[in-house]
């Protein structure tokens, strides 16, 4: 009977058990309820082995050589382990080991059972893993390996053994097709890991690699294949090669940390030869001056026109009476983008084509200006809520939410991501805010004088009315006059300070800094790294590497949202409602027909009894023109105040909380995936001070004068300072009752 036993742990079928492995009746009589119970457990293992071996035998059939690798595996483990202890077990019993054999003359069943009963959980943890891969027909490699590796993680140590070493094998077959995509470029025709065009396929990383590991095998197979295509003269060098392959070798994507070290590495390694090799100096510095022309308006005419154009747009769907085309769609933006380059240095420019507006909301029809007020005494608490709130301006040049965007090609993308691209489309969104709210009160003081002259040549000196009516009207005209003077005094301010101090400062040294490598930046050479003539790279070379490239522009856009302001919500807060007030004045002056004051013959100019008061119209006028008045100058000393705070706040740069700010999320994931495994000396972070050198990089120091410079634009004539300290003598209880609109106004 033990050699029955034996034979059907082995795997063969017997008498003893029915077809479900359960004891036959016929013996149950024969046997005592002990030895029954150690019988039939016997039994359940032999059934689960059998099921597993047959399972495993039909998976190794399997065309995956993911499931093929996992099926030898296990029937390697079987065959070293199980199968090997059945074979142990008999031969034991055959030399009457006392360990199995009582009294030299017996076998109990229960020193069996004892032997054989550390496989209970693990046969039934595999029997309950085949069903799972027989249940679907294809398994991905990427689920495949987080399924066992969600399966490896059990207080069970032999179950966890044997499926870490199952999942081992199929991570070496999934390591052997990366090494081959990242290092040679080549997709295997069965099982491959990224599609044609160099797309990872769904299903094809397990969870276990990070995203920022997928972005960086992308781009290195990516760019690896598409230089293998193209059957260049010269391919990444063999001992590059070599040495990527060996790094590979050493990890897998279970080690996460030490497998994205890795993938690091490599994507390093292959951009800096790419930029030796493939993506030159003339590529970059043509992307950034096309990306400063257009998303920092570097090209001032081009977004003068641009703005113009979208603003005829705008009023010919307004006028327009028919549903269909009343609607402003993507291709009528782009139509704009090329009509506003006629005429201008644009109209030939081949980068103008990279250049598509999107409009996340889909088509949208135009609105006109809102002329809703501000309660006075919400206006401070308005603010202190919106400071802590991300603050956009994609909406203010359209009306709804509309982005510029940059189609980026090969090998132009090994240089430009998504995040910088994205950091781009925010500046040009807040500049264009800024440009246009300067060229509409341009516009506004335009046609408050032409109504002015149009005005004298009937009333003279005077502004009309009778003799109470007239000091009335020459103060609110006075006043209007007044309030577009210092909206157009602070947008003048802040557009000067914005394109001189900060854009065309900084693009200057990033110019200087691409065209002279070697002023003040360290340089990093990497091993294997090979010049176009094919000679080793060495620590006296001056050639800027890809490395120290990304660090320069990461730092080159940081230093611009700074320099703008963006990277402050508080001041974004205060900004956005400044040009809020400004288009809400020029709408109300376009409503009023072009003037402030009403003319002498409308309804409502003069009091309607005769008497000599003032007119219902200039008084309605009187209290809009206070109002913003009184709001604006509210906000003008708010954003002083905060500006001056800013100077003093550490770290510079730091935002109250970042992961509300589309702008530093993009910005510091950028700066993250470039920076964080980089060996230069020379720190290009804004954020501190740096050791190694100026070389054009002053740091915190150079971003915190920008800010001074536009305190002193401000402040040039002491008026804020003015309105600080009698701010502080009214606290002293001074007596205030003496100002007046005017004389708030800044007359």
């Amino acid at each position: 009977m033990i050699a029955e036993v034996l034979l059907v742990l082995a795997g063969h079928t017997s008498s003893l058990f029915t077809a479900d492995h359960v004891i036959q009746p016929a013996f149950i009589p024969l046997l005592h309820p002990g030895e029954q119970q150690c019988l039939q457990a016997l039994g359940q293992i032999a059934s689960r082995y059998h099921k597993v071996k047959n399972s495993t035998a039909s998976l190794s059939r399997s065309p995956s050589r993911y499931i093929a690798a996992l099926s030898a595996a296990l029937s390697h483990i079987l065959k070293d382990e199980y199968e090997a202890l059945v074979i142990d077990t008999e031969s034991k019993i055959l030399a009457r080991d006392p360990a199995y054999v009582g009294s030299a003359s017996f076998v109990p069943l229960s020193s069996i059972r004892a032997c054989f009963s550390e496989w209970d959980a693990p046969l039934a943890a595999l029997e309950s893993l085949v069903d799972q891969l027989e249940d679907r027909e294809e398994w991905k490699p990427g689920p495949l390996i987080d399924m066992l590796l969600a399966r490896s993680h059990t207080g069970v140590h032999r179950i966890a053994d044997i499926l870490s070493r199952l999942s081992i094998a199929v991570q070496r077959v999934w390591r052997t097709q990366l090494t081959a995509f990242l290092v040679h470029g080549s997709l295997a025709p069965v099982d491959s890991l990224a599609s044609d065009t160099y797309s990872l396929l769904e299903g094809s990383m397990p969870s276990c690699v990070s995203i920022q590991s997928r972005d960086s095998i992308a781009y290195v197979g990516r760019a690896i294949g598409t230089v293998k295509a193209a059957k260049w003269a010269r391919q990444l060098p063999r001992d590059l090669a070599m040495e990527h392959t060996k790094l590979l070798e050493g990890v897998l994507p279970e080690e996460q940390h030490e497998f994205d070290r890795v993938v690091t590495q490599i994507r390093t390694n292959v951009s800096e030869w790419l930029w030796l090799n493939v993506l030159t100096q003339k590529d970059v510095e043509d992307a950034v001056d096309s990306l400063a022309n257009y998303f920092l308006q570097r090209n001032g005419e081009f977004s003068l026109s641009l703005i113009r154009e979208i603003e005829r747009l705008k009023l010919s769907r307004l006028t327009n009476r028919s549903g269909a085309t009343s609607m402003i769609r993507e291709q009528d933006l782009n139509l704009a983008l090329l009509r506003a380059s006629l005429g201008t240095t644009a109209q030939h420019d081949p980068s103008l084509s990279h250049l598509r507006f999107n409009l996340p909301s889909g088509p949208i029809r135009p609105l006109l200006p809102s002329l809703g007020t501000v309660n006075p005494k919400s206006k401070s608490k308005s603010i202190n809520l919106l400071s802590q709130e991300a603050t956009q301006f994609d909406d203010l040049l359209l009306g709804t939410r509309l982005h510029l965007t940059y189609t980026v090609s090969w090998p132009l993308d090994l240089f430009l991501h998504p995040s910088d691209l994205q950091i781009y489309a925010a500046l040009f969104s807040y500049l264009s805010s800024l440009r246009k709210t300067h060229t509409r009160i341009h516009t506004c003081w335009a046609s408050l004088s032409n109504a002015q002259r149009a005005r004298r040549r009937w009333t003279g000196l005077g502004e009309g009315g009778t003799a109470e009516d007239v000091e009335v009207r020459r103060g609110l005209l006075r006043c209007g006059w007044g309030v577009v003077r210092d909206m157009g005094w602070f947008l003048d301010t802040l557009l000067g300070y914005v394109m001189t101090h900060v854009v065309d400062v900084e693009f200057r040294r990033l110019k200087e800094l691409l065209g002279n490598p070697g002023s003040g930046i360290t340089k990093r050479v990497s091993a294997g790294n090979l010049n176009a003539e094919g000679n080793d790279v060495t620590s006296s070379s001056t050639y800027l590497d890809f490395t120290t490239l990304r660090n320069i522009h990461t730092t080159y856009l940081e230093r611009l949202l700074t320099g703008c302001l963006l990277s402050n919500p508080a001041l974004t807060a205060i900004i956005r409602p400044i040009f809020e007030v400004c288009e809400r004045f020029v709408a109300q002056v376009e409503r009023w027909g072009g003037d402030v004051l009403p003319a002498l013959l409308f309804e409502g100019s003069l009091a309607g009894d005769g008497a000599e008061s003032v007119g219902a119209l200039v008084k309605e006028r009187w209290a809009i023109v206070a109002e913003i008045n009184g709001t604006l100058h509210t906000l003008f000393e708010a954003f002083y105040e905060q500006l001056s705070l800013s100077t003093s706040q550490q770290p510079f740069t730091a935002t109250q909380d970042a992961s509300k700010s589309i702008l530093m999320n993009a910005s510091i994931a950028n700066a993250s995936s470039f920076h964080h495994h980089t060996t230069t000396t020379h720190s290009t972070f804004i954020r501190r001070k740096t050791n190694g050198g100026n070389g054009g990089m002053e740091g915190e120091g150079e971003v915190r004068r920008h800010i001074e410079r536009l305190l002193l634009r401000l402040d040039f004539n002491g008026g804020f300072s003015g309105v600080n300290r009698r701010k502080e003598s009214r606290l002293d209880g001074e007596d205030e009752e003496g100002e007046e609109i005017l004389k708030q106004g800044g007359l």
